[in-house]
């Protein structure tokens, strides 16, 4: 019995001595499940869905979205992995590849496009907010300072 007792002492000491790796996925978890939106900007207004899932044991997530315009839907796949930091890449139905850096800040998300040459830099960001989230996806032409806004939205829970 008392080496029963010792056993059990010496792998709960054991347990209790290792560090837990926290979880990489956590500042995502308010953009997990399935969401309906509506935006403005340049393409006009429009409304739509995506949805935010862990994938392959939860070592990437996985973003498909759809949007509807007056004259033209979007249709875009996003996978959010882990390469030495946040990572994501990005596919759409017009062709464009976009390779993002991820930054968390104040619970915010905020993806930004690694430079890869003289073309456009982008930024999407996301933020938890009362009625589901808001967001909004910015651009940087070459020369300038700034990003400008080229679509603001609003998504809630399905």
């Amino acid at each position: 019995m008392t080496r029963l007792f010792l056993s059990a002492c010496f792998f709960l000491s054991l347990a209790a001595g290792q560090s837990v790796k926290p979880d990489p996925w956590s500042p995502f978890e308010f953009l997990l499940g399935d969401w309906t939106g509506d935006g403005t900007g340049a393409p006009g207004e429009g409304s739509g869905g995506f949805s935010f899932s862990a994938d392959l044991d939860r070592k990437i997530l996985v973003r498909k979205n759809f949007a509807v315009y007056p004259d033209s839907r979007h249709d875009d796949l996003m996978i959010v992995y882990l390469d030495g930091g946040l990572r994501a890449i990005y596919f759409d139905s017009e062709g464009h590849v976009i390779r993002y850096g991820i930054a968390v800040k104040n619970g915010t998300l905020i993806f930004e496009s690694e430079e890869s040459g003289p073309g456009p830099q982008y930024r999407l960001t996301y933020a938890s907010a009362a009625s589901g989230i808001k967001g909004k996806f910015e651009i940087r032409l070459p020369g300038e300072a700034a990003y400008r806004t080229y679509l603001d939205f609003t998504a809630h829970r399905k």
